[in-house]
């Protein structure tokens, strides 16, 4: 199990419901952003001893996943000192014409070093993620985090296409849209992993100045749920 986390609070959490693993991001409102260097020494530090790894996601900015020089640049940075804070693994993906970008996914891979490194859902961009699965293996990718298309409920039979896939040689984690109603079928097709956010929105009077919105943070009682259901 996989909680994406924006926050300590969140972190606190998901160790406390012994998740292994969190995907420490920032601004999940927008799909999660890269997180902040001390955020990142502090969740390590925290997580430290509890049988929670911390991976940390590399997403210079919201939006799309085809990256120029100058963006590939500052992510290649980010994955060197967040390697050196200690993570346990990266989250990282880049596009070019609608395939993977094969330059950028090695110089990210490269930075990574000895730590875990996920693909995240930039897959489910492609026109044909299984296809690509075994080019992620070779390039040194060993989860790839994916709702089969646009979200998971109705991406299962993608989904289980990639878990049966002969040779596989990644894990696959099912993420994106999961709900207490859809992890049963997510386990029934034997995905290696779940990922979710159990996600509440939080709305602060002073962000009205600049329409700010809301920010994400962890719903505790939700995150129980769901933890409840996958152990179930």
């Amino acid at each position: 199990m996989e909680l994406a986390v924006t926050d300590l609070a969140g972190l606190r959490v998901a160790i406390d419901l012994g998740a292994d693993r969190v995907e420490l991001c920032g601004a999940l409102e927008v799909g999660g952003l890269t997180p902040s260097p001390e955020l990142t020494a502090r969740a390590v530090r925290e997580a430290g001893g509890t049988g929670t790894g911390v991976h940390a996601l590399v997403r210079v900015r919201a939006g799309g996943f085809a990256y120029d020089a100058d963006e590939i640049a500052v992510m290649v940075g980010d994955v060197r000192r967040l390697v050196e804070a200690g993570v346990d693994g990266v989250v990282v993906g880049a596009l070019r014409d609608g395939s993977v970008d094969d330059a950028a996914l090695a110089a990210l891979v490269g930075a990574a070093g000895p730590v875990e490194v996920t693909f995240h859902r930039a897959v489910d961009a492609l026109a044909d993620p299984l296809g690509t699965l075994g080019a992620l293996a070779d390039a040194g990718v060993g989860r790839v985090l994916t709702a089969g298309g646009t979200d998971v409920a109705s991406g299962l039979d993608a989904l289980a296409r990639m878990v049966a896939a002969p040779g596989r040689r990644v894990q696959v984690m099912a993420g994106g849209g999961v709900t207490e109603d859809v992890i049963g079928a997510l386990l029934a097709i034997g995905v290696d992993a779940v990922h979710f956010s159990a996600g509440g929105r939080v709305s602060d009077p002073s962000a009205a100045a600049g329409g700010y919105g809301a920010h994400h943070v962890t719903d505790p009682e939700r995150a129980r749920r769901l933890v409840e259901l996958v152990r179930g």
